[in-house]
């Protein structure tokens, strides 16, 4: 695992930027996995800049996010659909076709949740995988456990991911209780990983993941194993390294 500190969220967001255009002009029709929440965004608008620049093209990527609200219509202003679309999509060249993201009112969860594998397989699998944590060592909605599934599954959200996630929300109360989510063996199929933390408030997990052990209750820890992983954080989130 490469650990890359940077003194501020705007430089890390630049490093993880260069990271992912570097993917797509080596490779232009890659596949990239894709993370929302707020630690991303200033990813995707360096990479915007980009695309308007003319440095990267989008035309050929095919995407696959990590997760979305399970009961919350794609239309709402705090499903992962509207997210991808504000933050990214509506930006770029990248044709909406070549997009995916987990169906969060699917009245057949596990026709879903093994379709979004297939498509996985058939696009040849993820290049590159964007990852945030949360603040219990979370990635994608894969929360600490006894056990963790190894694909794209329906979750029940822990109350700190609920209680962390309210902030998008105008309560508490209307945070979705469950979320369909890739699972751990997915992610770690991806042949690069790019894990983005920010602030002091990921410190604990960051330390936890990055601690020599690996433990279903810190599900990010697992990312040691792999032999590919760039870890992006600014010096807050490094602060107990």
């Amino acid at each position: 695992m490469r650990i890359y500190i940077e003194d501020n969220y705007e430089k890390m967001s630049k490093k993880a930027a260069l990271i992912v255009a570097s993917q797509i002009i080596l490779k232009p029709a890659s596949v990239l996995g894709l993370a929302t929440g707020t630690t991303p965004v200033g990813m995707y608008k360096a990479l915007v800049e980009m695309y308007n620049e003319g440095e990267v093209d989008f035309s050929e990527v095919i995407s696959f996010n990590l997760d979305e609200y399970y009961g919350l219509a794609k239309e709402s202003p705090q499903s992962y659909y509207t997210y991808m679309h504000e933050q990214f999509f509506k930006h770029i060249n990248l044709p909406k076709i070549q997009t995916h993201i987990p169906d969060g009112t699917t009245g057949d969860v596990v026709a879903e949740c093994l379709g979004y594998e297939e498509k996985i397989r058939a696009a040849g699998g993820i290049d590159l995988q964007v990852l945030g944590i949360g603040g219990n060592g979370h990635v994608g909605f894969n929360e600490p456990n006894d056990k963790l599934n190894v694909l794209t599954h329906l979750v029940d959200l822990s109350e700190k991911t609920i209680r962390d996630n309210s902030r998008f929300f105008k309560s508490e109360s209307d945070v979705p209780r469950q979320a369909l989510s890739v699972g751990i063996a997915t992610i770690m199929k991806a042949r690069q990983i790019v894990l983005l933390a920010s602030g002091k408030e990921k410190a604990e997990a960051i330390k936890e993941m990055t601690d020599g052990y690996v433990n279903t209750q810190i599900p990010a820890s697992i990312l040691q194993t792999h032999a590919n992983v760039s870890l992006i954080i600014d010096r807050d989130a490094a602060a107990l390294l």
